[in-house]
């Protein structure tokens, strides 16, 4: 067998699936139609209801007008009678405006036919001596003989009593006639009262019941009279044809006894849907013989060399040469489309070769930046203990060089080079995000000066950078590390969207916001602020990105760019410092971030320096001292006793279980909260516990990777940071002795 006609049953075989899915579309497609047919005669019928209802609306209104005029209150018959024949030729679709007396008599008519009429065994008429509203009946004209609806309106006067009865008798027949046309003449109109007197029949041929007859028994009629109704109804007639009706399910016409039904012959309603199911399928097939024509067509002319040229194609690729390519031209149709695919797929290939490469590459700097994450912690961790020896050992040396003012200053310089190594390490742990807040009352204006060269450093040459700082702002509480690493990402963004070149300015001073200031979120936030705005004069972001700029993880910059944490890290830093986050940006115009921070009443008390820290001896209890580094249990055991407590050591933490087990008057448990051997403070803790119920706890660390948790029934987890000084372990100290257990 030829590749030719190998390939035309090929592709025979690969069309009967799409052609049969085509097909039952097809059918589907006519159902749908069908069944819209149908919701559309249900509509047709509700929209007639609906202009009737508005119609015996427009009719109360004239009544209400009517019962006002001085024409009508009048016992002049024949005056009556030409104010309403006038009042009649405005209103055509009324057969006829009349007054009824309370004893039932015709008194005027627009007819001015001057008949004598007793109206009291009407339906209408009854209910209208007892009501106050319009009342609605379809009956058949006495006057006219025509079949309407009466629409009567109980006038009456001011002390209630019945003066008249205006009727206007509103036109069934032109009504249905009127939307016959307006239906195209295509669905046939149905008037019947509930008795099933046909008050206005259909002017199809099939229709056989004339007006006035009656359907009473009929299918029709319980279908129209329903309560359940369902959604439509079949009726045959005696010559076999099928007609469809929908009723309207409009409460007040029906309640008035009218219904209002809509009909179409079912031949007519399918046949449509049926031409199309015809349409389709033929021009299915006329695709599907198109389609075979050319394959015929294409494999003759050009199969066999182009299958050649896609064979050494595949061929190079099999051995991995990925620039490989079909050079043009290319032949149309199918085969040309697989040539330009193959050679996008080995573009695709090489742009995916270089892209692992690519990704490896962020691998390793993505393990580099974990291994600098663990390297951090460790630092931190050993430092601070440095720093703890350093700080405590500076006090004591400060205290005892109190007379040798040289010495005693560089003891004093001594402790505040270790404090700021810690802020160093804080700062550290800060920017990897591993550190809980740490506030403190600052100055913020002060803090931006110090952090000017670094919030400098990145920007480049290309953007300038102002600030605007008000030397007297009011102090808040805020973690300083915190602020610097979101001041820091606010200056990277406002960098990203200036790479031509631009201005950056930041800003700080004190604000008092009302109510009428809101957060990003839109809720008020009154009060007294120190602001830290940052502005650039970038591209700006449109409404909708600035709406979603604080969520975590949306970022507009490219992939592998951006986290789209940035910001959100800086929303939580302010809320979690009790304070709220304002931005203001438009296209082409720039963008600035707001920070508020709660101003502080007053200013703090200051620290005594640590020359003149002056501990007083604050407690006799037994304190149980579990620390692995070597010097720093020995700098807290002298600080401890120096405070007047009396201490047990212990290295590691199942030494100091024996030693909980030996001795039965320990207070309190102060142990580290990282230490090697595999038991770390809180599981110490809460062995501990169990063995000492009412055992206080303190923990203390340099750095822990885990938010510490503290074991049930001690309370709150209280930790001392180190490096500490000698005011802050005594203060923690006596805090965690006093606070009675949960």
């Amino acid at each position: 067998m030829s590749l030719r006609t190998r390939l035309l049953i090929l592709v025979i075989a690969a069309m009967l699936v799409p052609a049969s899915l085509v097909g039952l579309r097809f059918v589907q497609n006519r159902s749908s139609e069908i069944n819209a047919a149908l919701a559309n005669l249900a509509a047709s019928a509700d929209d007639i209801a609906s202009d009737l209802s508005e119609k015996i609306q427009g009719t109360a209104q004239l009544h209400y007008g009517l019962a006002r005029a001085r024409d009508l209150d009048t016992r002049d018959k024949a005056a009556c009678s030409a104010f309403l024949s006038d009042v009649r030729e405005e209103y055509p679709q009324f057969t006829g405006i009349l007054t009824i007396d309370p004893d039932g008599s015709l008194f005027c008519d627009s007819l001015r036919t001057n008949r004598t009429l007793d109206l009291r065994d009407r339906a209408y008429f009854k209910q209208a001596l007892v009501s106050r509203s319009v009342v609605v009946e379809p009956v058949f004209g006495r006057l006219t003989g025509i079949s309407v609806l009466q629409i009567a309106y109980p006038v009456r006067s001011e002390a209630g009593s019945l003066k008249l009865v205006l009727l206007a008798s509103f036109n069934l027949r032109k009504f249905a006639e009127y939307h016959h046309k307006r239906l195209l003449a295509e669905k046939d109109v149905l008037l019947i009262d509930a008795k099933g007197t046909v008050l206005v029949a259909p002017s199809t041929a099939g229709w056989t019941a004339p007006v006035g007859a009656s359907i009473a028994g009929s299918d029709l009629l319980r279908f129209a009279t329903a309560p359940d109704q369902k959604a439509f109804q079949e009726v045959t007639d005696r010559d076999g044809r099928t007609q469809v009706w929908a009723v309207a399910h409009s409460p007040s016409i029906r309640d008035a006894g009218l219904f209002i039904l809509v009909g179409r012959s079912k031949d007519g309603l399918v046949a449509a849907a049926n031409r199309r199911l015809y349409e389709d399928m033929a021009i299915l097939a006329v695709a599907l013989l198109l389609l075979l024509a050319g394959v015929w067509i294409l494999a003759t002319v050009s199969v066999g060399r182009q299958v050649g040229r896609l064979a050494s194609m595949a061929k190079r690729l099999g051995l991995g040469d990925l620039s490989a390519r079909i050079p043009p031209p290319h032949p149309r149709g199918e085969l040309g489309g697989l040539m330009t695919l193959l050679n996008g797929t080995a573009e695709s290939l090489e742009q995916q070769r270089a892209a692992i490469a690519d990704l490896n590459q962020k691998l390793s700097q993505s393990q580099k930046m974990e291994a600098m994450g663990q390297l951090t912690g460790g630092v931190a961790h050993d430092f601070n203990n440095l720093l703890t020896v350093i700080l405590g050992n500076s006090e004591h040396l400060a205290d005892r060089l109190a007379g040798n003012k040289e010495l005693h200053r560089i003891a004093g310089d001594i402790a505040t080079a270790a404090e700021r190594g810690s802020d160093l390490t804080r700062s550290l742990l800060a920017f990897a995000r591993k550190q809980p807040l740490r506030p403190r009352d600052i100055d913020i204006s002060e803090k931006i000066q110090e952090m000017e060269a670094l919030l400098r450093r990145p920007l480049g040459e290309h953007i300038e950078c102002a600030f605007a700082l008000e030397p007297d702002v009011g102090l808040t509480s805020v973690d300083p590390g915190q602020l610097t690493t979101a001041l820091l990402n606010l200056v990277l963004n406002a960098r990203d969207v200036m790479q031509l070149g631009g201005r950056l300015t930041i800003e700080a001073r004190n604000v008092s916001l009302g109510e009428s200031d809101l957060d990003i979120n839109g809720e008020p936030r009154s009060g007294d602020y120190v602001m830290v705005a940052v502005t650039d004069t970038g591209s700006g972001m449109t409404a909708e990105v600035a709406s979603r700029a604080f969520e975590p993880f949306f970022t507009t910059k490219e992939v592998g760019k951006g986290t789209g944490l940035g910001l959100s890290m800086v929303y939580g830093f302010v809320r979690q410092s009790g304070g709220l986050v304002q931005m203001q940006s438009a296209p082409r115009q720039g963008s600035t971030v707001r920070l508020f921070f709660p101003r502080l009443a007053a200013p703090p008390n200051e620290d005594a320096s640590p020359a003149e820290g002056i501990v007083t001896r604050e407690g006799s209890e037994t304190i149980l001292v579990v620390e692995d580094d070597d010097m720093v249990r020995t700098y807290v055991e002298s600080e401890l006793k120096a405070l007047g407590y009396r201490v047990i050591t212990a290295a590691s933490g199942p030494a100091a279980l024996d030693l909980l087990r030996q001795s039965a008057d320990i207070d309190l448990l102060f142990t580290d909260v990282v230490m090697p051997g595999g038991m770390f403070g809180p599981e110490l803790a809460r062995q501990a516990i169990q063995l000492r119920p009412g055992l206080k706890v303190l923990f203390t660390s340099g750095y822990s990777q885990n938010p510490v948790k503290a074991p049930d029934g001690i309370g709150d987890a209280r930790i001392l940071t180190k490096p500490f000084r000698r005011r802050d372990l005594a203060a923690m100290l006596r805090s965690a002795l006093s606070t009675p257990q949960r």
